[in-house]
């Protein structure tokens, strides 16, 4: 790829408001050329999150097919979708979604992954910021897509890097919960991975007044607004947060800013069962052990912290852009 052209990306999601304002985000960046968007069930069942995809496409003008997905776990049984954060229709009960209808383009997303990818091989980043199900779906039936893929980016993952541990359990992060053996799948997986974790994603706060900031400057911004309401209150109430978290955002950030992140480098797993299921461990690369779960698997990237306010500004300036 020469320096002129874009980076192709499949945004795979469950929308969900942090995802909203991460389809957004990519929206307004000019480097990148959104090539499809795929749902999975998560923040919803698949078939809200699939509605909202649509909704917010049509609504903004992203001219991107969107293709429904994997509608439960590989080997789990579905986790409740958490209405309390997001609302039962997904995008924080705001109303903004009433009576919208719409079909997704033909063909399941794991299919349409596979077939994007063979058919721009080294070009396309796969943004993967919800439940993992598609991609290990795509990796099961087409074990080659791996090597194909320019690289894959994951909002996903509790790595204890400054002790921030998980959001649904104590070690488990929600992505990675509500499908730990897809996730294990993907982690393990040959090819190239940087995994934003809740280690980042919980320090990077957008604050209410750069929401209301935002919703001054534009119609993008003050959607954004209203669909957050109760999202904001909820971090207020559980966190004592005076905003709300980026998490979507800051993988999406990555894409476009990876300066602003320190890596850590070395093979991730996932735990399956137990007490700890959905928990994901790093095995830095150099630290030598005995035979072990790790051994064999390639490295993948984890960020272990990130410029924060570097995050939060680069979201401030693409959200203002859209006007």
């Amino acid at each position: 790829m020469n320096a002129t052209e874009k980076s192709l990306v499949i945004f795979d999601t469950d929308p969900g408001i942090d995802d909203a304002m991460a389809l957004l985000f990519l929206k307004a960046q000019p480097s990148l050329d959104l090539v499809a968007v795929t749902t999975v069930f998560g923040n919803a069942e698949t078939d809200v999150t699939t509605r909202n995809a649509l909704y917010l496409t049509q609504r903004f003008g992203i001219d991107v097919p969107v293709y429904a997905g994997a509608t439960k776990p590989l080997a789990i049984k579905r986790h409740p979708a958490p209405t309390f954060v997001h609302g039962h229709d997904g995008l924080g009960d705001a109303g903004v979604i009433d009576g919208f209808a719409a079909r997704p383009a033909e063909g399941e997303a794991a299919d349409r992954i596979i077939e994007i990818v063979r058919a721009n091989p080294g070009k396309v980043t796969i943004l993967a910021v919800a439940p993992l199900t598609n991609l290990a779906l795509a990796l099961q039936r087409d074990p080659g897509i791996a090597g194909l893929v320019k690289d894959v980016v994951i909002m996903g993952g509790a790595f204890a890097w400054g002790g921030k541990r998980g959001n649904v359990t104590p070690v488990a992060e929600a992505n990675i919960h509500n499908d730990p053996h897809a996730a294990d799948i993907v982690f393990t997986a040959e090819w190239p991975i940087a995994a934003i974790g809740l280690d980042v994603t919980s320090h990077c706060v957008a604050s209410t007044a750069d929401a209301a900031e935002l919703a001054e400057s534009g119609s993008a911004g003050r959607f954004l607004w209203d669909i957050s309401r109760g999202y904001e209150a909820l971090y207020l109430r559980s966190q004592q947060v005076n905003g709300c978290c980026l998490h979507d955002v800051a993988a999406a950030a990555y894409l476009v800013a990876p300066h602003l992140f320190t890596m850590r480098s070395g093979a991730v797993r996932v735990v399956t069962e137990g007490i700890a299921v959905g928990q994901s461990i790093q095995k830095l690369d150099g630290h030598v052990f005995g035979p072990n779960a790790w051994e064999g698997h390639p490295s993948k990237l984890v960020a272990a912290d990130a410029d924060h306010a570097g995050i939060v500004r680069v979201y401030k300036d693409a959200i203002g852009s859209l006007g």
